[in-house]
């Protein structure tokens, strides 16, 4: 059957610059600089080449200023957006193209090295930023092919190339800029296309299959509920016929058949296609808290549920679109917690007129220290303790989990923090009762609210047949 896959929201735009994580860049930028150190050192002291040594280790250590301060004011788990990237790139490509001012230009032979920041943003940029970039190395190409200090050599000779074979340089690097950008974009787009693919694959047999499990249970309620219904048909036309002479009840007897009759229909158009049911679309806040929470509430932790407005917040519970991303990712967070936890897991939710957040908390150990800046990664391992292979010997610890629940969350417009509530280093009788690992999910307003439905006890209005 032909079937239409729904977005969901999964398929963001194609803006890849979130794909790229600042830590990548960082241990790249320091193996460059490694590598810049390295062969100025040879050339200076094994060949003795006259190095202007003060501006060659400025730029260098301009690269090494620029990973420090990125190392120390952002988390290991940051994501580059499209500027950010694009910038830290342009940075780069001008870092190079300096150090080849300042060593030859094109008779250096280490000219080629400006094509790889290029590359590195043909894998991880749309096209328009990759474009740019390509633009600008291929300008500060030519600029340092024009200009450029020389390369003097211990007895005071210069090393220049020929004419022809600096154009051939410059001719050789422009086009390998070009070539490889534009190859490496290429198969990079075909790559996720393809993942993209196979993910609206799986979503549409997940659908298909959701619609057959429906249809099934709505051919079982159609057929037990075929005979009560009919039999208050019958009855009620039997009352009308009865009451002829008394109008009050008359009314109530044909209102009887009229429901029964709607009942009916109702079976019968969800017995055709799937159902579109309002009352599916969002639910009170309160109510799919619980619904994510459902499946670990009979595993040995209480699970307190609080549930309240937070400061400048109406006090009408606000009804939320429930998504199956909302439910899963909220669910895995739960799991987490009642993993972990000693005895108890708090979810607390609460909202404003601009925010929705809820917090999941317990009082376990809360999450190892040295990983907690990693958290939301996949493939976090650690390892493991006698402890930890005791109380739960199935356990992996990848950290699959949470990197589904924060990418499922993520995509509904939700930002997640990870901290715990107490330092895991002090004394038992010293920490406070949410002493483990707490996650805060915190979505805008109108990210998740269904306002078009109401707060919690308004109306969502009559569900409308599906047509055939």
């Amino acid at each position: 059957m032909a079937m239409s896959v729904p977005s969901l929201g999964l398929f963001p735009s194609r803006s890849r610059g979130d794909w790229v994580r600042l830590r990548t860049l960082i241990v790249l930028r320091w193996i460059a600089v490694t590598g810049q150190l390295v062969a100025i050192t040879v050339a200076e002291r094994a060949f003795g080449v006259q190095l202007d040594l003060g501006l060659l280790y400025l730029a260098i250590g301009a690269a090494i200023l620029v990973n420090l301060v990125s190392i120390f004011v952002y988390p290991e788990t940051k994501r580059l957006s499209e500027i950010e990237a694009t910038l830290t790139q342009l940075f780069d490509i001008a870092q190079i193209a300096f150090l080849l001012y300042l060593t030859g230009g094109l008779n250096n032979p280490f000219a080629l090295l400006i094509i790889a920041p290029v590359v590195v943003s043909a894998t991880s940029l749309d096209l328009k930023a990759t474009v740019f970039l390509g633009l600008v190395a291929t300008g500060l190409l030519s600029l340092i092919a024009l200009h450029h200090m020389p390369l003097v050599l211990a007895d005071g000779s210069t090393l220049e190339l020929p004419r022809l074979y600096q154009f051939g340089m410059w001719t050789a690097i422009a086009i390998g800029i070009a070539f490889l950008a534009a190859y490496t974009h290429r198969v990079t787009e075909e790559t996720h296309g393809m993942a993209d693919a196979l993910a609206a694959t799986q979503m549409a047999l997940a659908r298909e299959q959701k619609l057959t499990d429906l249809g099934g249970v709505v051919a079982a309620a159609a057929h037990e509920l075929g005979t009560p219904l009919a039999t208050i048909k019958l009855v009620s036309t039997e009352l009308m016929e009865a009451l002829a002479d008394r109008p009050d009840l008359l009314e109530d007897a044909r209102l009887i058949r009229e429901q029964a009759d709607r009942c009916r229909d109702i079976l019968r158009s969800m017995g055709r296609a799937g159902k579109d049911d309002l009352h599916l679309r969002s639910a009170p806040l309160a109510v799919v808290i619980r619904e994510a929470a459902e499946p670990h509430l009979g595993r040995g932790r209480e699970i307190i549920f609080e549930v309240a407005p937070g400061p400048g917040g109406d006090a009408r519970q606000p009804s939320i679109q429930r998504r199956p991303e909302v439910i899963h990712g909220l669910r895995n967070l739960v799991q987490n917690a009642v993993d972990f936890a000693a005895s108890r897991v708090w979810i607390s939710a609460e909202w404003t007129d601009r925010s929705l957040t809820v917090r999941i908390a317990d009082d376990g150990p809360g999450f190892p220290p040295q990983l907690i800046g990693r958290i939301g990664d996949p493939f976090v391992r650690r390892r493991q303790s006698a402890q930890d292979r005791t109380q739960r010997p199935e356990y992996e610890g990848m950290g699959l989990g949470l990197f589904i629940a924060k990418t499922l969350l993520e995509r509904t417009g939700a930002a997640l923090t990870f901290a715990n509530g107490s330092d895991p280093f002090l004394a038992p009788d010293e920490r406070p009762e949410r002493s483990g690992a707490i996650v805060g999910v915190t979505w805008p307003r109108r990210a998740i609210v269904d306002d078009g439905g109401g707060a919690a006890g308004g109306g969502l209005g009559e569900n409308r047949p599906i047509e055939a």
